[in-house]
């Protein structure tokens, strides 16, 4: 089942995109994107995903949300808290460096949600539209905890400036634009634009999923650099977080899809919204730990090995 869900998984344009990309790189071939670019397509994924959570909500109670809602800030308390002491006890990371890591643990990565719910389509499992909305509470909540456990580390104003950039930061804007979009206007009325939000969607993660790939394989070369124990609780930590993720969503009653979800957002580490909140909040941090070990890492472990092992727990668990 495990060996199914990995062939299909790898096999998906984006993934497939990404691993090209980061061995080309290796290999000092240049697959860099043109810069505007990044920006573009970060944007058009973050509004898309808002639309598809936006529309799902507009058809859903509270009465079906009240429990995954609550499941959300659970493991946005539950992530950081566990990264934090692994990376205390086991990598021998101070307080400030510890903190920066479980802000990353802690919160989220859209792009491997986006990559999941392509790997959930391609399988034709489904999932409960209102995820989209989970991924921005366990972002939020994630980094909130992470910085409160540095609190003594930062001053007072770094820590509200790097909540501010949390919360008002532009991954959860065009997510929550975009889920308020689809809310208001509606499913029916959004089909006019299927043609670009839907259709395009999985053509325009491939692209971003290149640059990932070309990002990723330069932090590889600063592995050595992180330290060997950081390397080992990149891969544990997503293993450990996605497997409570997998169980929290089972018991709040979500779909397979849904627990598959869960557990690949618990298991994900930010590289875009902590990073900026961290840079803030604690100056002091290292940006080639925390970086190196989400991009470098985690981010690789879960799109090729991660997703489809999640996806075989869900299935188990349902």
């Amino acid at each position: 089942m495990i060996a199914s869900a990995l062939a299909d998984n790898l096999l998906t344009a984006p993934v497939v995109a990404f691993v090209v990309a980061l061995v080309a790189t290796l290999l000092k071939f240049d697959l860099r994107l043109p810069e505007a670019m990044y920006p573009i397509l970060s944007t058009f994924l973050l509004l898309a995903i808002g639309l598809k959570g936006g529309r799902s909500l507009a058809e859903s109670s509270m009465t079906d949300l009240w429990k995954p809602l609550l499941g959300a800030v659970l493991l946005g308390i539950i992530t950081p808290l566990i990264a934090f002491a692994l990376f205390r006890a086991l990598g021998k990371v101070d307080i400030t460096n510890s903190a920066a890591l479980a802000a990353h643990y802690g919160s989220v990565s859209a792009v491997t949600f986006t990559v999941v719910l392509t790997s959930l389509e391609t399988q034709e499992i489904s999932y409960e539209g209102f995820m989209a909305g989970l991924l921005a509470i366990l972002e939020i909540v994630g980094i909130i905890v992470a910085l409160f456990l540095a609190r003594k580390e930062s001053s007072s104003a770094h820590w509200k400036e790097g909540l501010s950039e949390v919360i008002r930061g532009r991954s959860i804007a065009f997510l929550v634009a975009g889920m308020l979009i689809g809310l208001v206007v509606g499913n029916e009325r959004l089909l006019p634009t299927d043609g670009v939000f839907v259709q395009l969607f999985a053509g325009a993660l491939a692209l971003f999923l290149i640059e990932m790939g070309v990002l990723a394989a330069e932090r590889l070369r600063d592995i050595r650099s992180a330290g060997f124990q950081i390397l080992l609780l990149g891969i544990a930590i997503p293993l450990i977080n996605g497997s409570i993720g997998a169980v929290v969503g089972s018991v709040v009653g979500l779909s397979t899809g849904g627990i598959a979800i869960l557990a690949t957002l618990s298991a994900s580490a930010s590289y875009i919204a902590a990073p900026a909140a961290v840079r803030i909040a604690l100056p002091q941090a290292s940006p080639g730990l925390y970086v190196t070990a989400s991009l470098g890492v985690t981010f690789p472990f879960n799109l090729v090995i991660g997703i489809p092992l999640y996806i075989a727990i869900a299935e188990r668990l349902s």
